[in-house]
């Protein structure tokens, strides 16, 4: 099923109306759909480079704002609908232990779910369900998505199809690794 999933929203890079599906895949990634909008946006960039910035903004907006049903979700509707979704991916286990300490990391939850590959919708869900300020994380999806999708039109405008390799298979890996590096750096300094 995820590779009909995947395969279809390749096939949707092509269509005259990309944005609009690219805005419609980045919405509801955001809470419930498995394929990041990564998979609509480098084919749609490489096709048209003078358009990358565009793409790249739509594909912000509409994850932030697919970011709040999902957090609409888990404040309202955990039990029906938030924690089947994240059953479904696994994440069922540790909810408990997560729920107490979340919102103490919750700014840096957020940008991190949000510029790596880890899943955006577990922390959508999960700062409606901790009850994370919403302002808090409005603030950081923008940032967090804005990095992401920002960047990955930067890569593609400035290098264009040679990139692609190394944003499908190694950018996920590489922002993690900044991730680390980040945290680690704010670990040195605050008890070194």
């Amino acid at each position: 099923m995820i590779r009909a999933l995947y395969d279809w929203t390749l096939r949707m890079a092509d269509h005259p109306r990309a944005l609009w599906v690219l805005a419609f895949v980045a919405f509801i990634e955001s809470s419930v759909f498995p394929i990041p909008p990564d998979v609509l946006m480098i084919p749609m960039i490489l096709a048209r480079p003078n358009r990358a910035w565009l793409i790249a903004a739509v594909a912000m907006i509409a994850s932030v704002v697919g970011g709040l049903l999902g957090y609409a979700i888990g404040a309202l509707a955990y039990e029906q609908v938030g924690q089947p979704i994240l059953e479904t991916l696994g994440k069922s286990e540790a909810m408990g232990e997560f729920n107490t300490r979340f919102n103490d990391f919750g700014f840096w939850a957020v940008l991190t779910a949000g510029i790596t590959p880890f899943p955006y919708k577990v922390i959508t869900i999960m700062s409606g369900w901790t009850g994370m300020p919403l302002s808090t994380f409005i603030i950081t999806s923008l940032i967090a998505r804005g990095l992401r999708f920002f960047l990955v039109a930067g890569l593609l405008w400035k290098f264009g199809s040679p990139i692609r390799e190394f944003i499908e298979r190694r950018l996920g890996l590489m922002t993690v690794l900044f991730v680390v590096l980040l945290f680690g750096g704010f670990y040195l300094v605050r008890y070194v």
